[in-house]
């Protein structure tokens, strides 16, 4: 890659992130928006300084269950698509299970969650795993299927071992999948955060964005309501700004993917 397109990838964004920003202010401005309806940028970026010591704590919980529910859900993806793998009976017992969690909405059953939960951050962590555990799954199992066919014959040839196979082939062949999932996976992680956040509504000093967001919607804060999504969106982009970095740095050197 040539220093011209290093510097367009990184100004780039910067670029269109302060061509949204002018935008918004030229509409407020023109239009003669209400501060109450749509503040301008500026007021929002008063918002998050002034409201630091409250919003920043709130940040960092939101961001602890994120990433605590995206590991938890990479380990147990992981895992169990390489079970499923290598026992197709299982996969065909599970599947049911599985479908039927995939396809109901967590805002349906977070509510269930949160009785049976013994504390209401646990079931914020419950709600982010189970959003973020079946596209890493998933992922990972068509990646784990999709090895090549004769190199797979090759090692059966040569007298590889299941697990041998597993290792050398299958996992390798598996990477891309299972990054493209975590991709995913990440931004679903914030989400269910939020939603279990929203379900739970816990106050004080463990009280995340969703819940100021609320507070900020019920007390009519616009400013902090604004700065609570600006948040949101910079926590969502430097997640998902993490896992691409994680796929780069394992796949660059030998997949056509990471190689551009």
């Amino acid at each position: 890659m040539s220093a011209r397109e290093r510097i367009l990838r990184v100004t780039a964004p910067i670029v269109g992130a302060f061509v949204v920003i002018a935008c918004w202010a030229v509409y407020v401005e023109l239009s003669e928006v209400p501060p109450y309806i749509l503040p301008r940028p500026d007021t929002v970026a008063m918002a998050i300084v002034n409201d630091w010591p409250i919003l920043g704590p709130a940040l960092w919980v939101t961001a602890q269950t994120t990433l605590v529910a995206l590991l938890l859900a990479v380990a147990g993806g992981a895992c169990a698509a390489v079970i499923l793998e290598q026992s197709r009976w299982i996969e065909t017992l599970l599947s049911p299970v599985m479908v039927t969690l995939q396809v109901t909405p967590i805002v349906a059953i977070a509510p269930l969650i949160l009785i049976y939960a013994p504390t209401p951050w646990i079931a914020q962590l419950i709600c982010a795993f189970l959003v973020t555990f079946f596209p890493i799954m998933l992922n990972t199992l068509q990646g784990l299927k999709s090895a090549d066919r004769n190199h797979a014959d090759l090692l059966k040839t040569y007298g590889a071992s299941r697990w041998q196979a597993l290792v050398y082939l299958k996992l390798p062949s598996a990477l891309p999948n299972f990054f493209a999932g975590l991709k995913i996976g990440g931004g679903l992680a914030l989400v269910a955060a939020v939603v279990g956040e929203f379900a739970a509504g816990q106050a004080g000093n463990n009280a995340g964005l969703a819940f100021r967001l609320l507070e900020a919607q019920y007390r009519l804060n616009m400013p902090r309501l604004f700065a609570c999504l600006v948040l949101l969106a910079i926590l969502g982009a430097a997640i998902f700004r993490l896992m691409s970095t994680l796929s780069k740095v394992a796949l660059r050197h030998w997949h056509e993917s990471e190689q551009k």
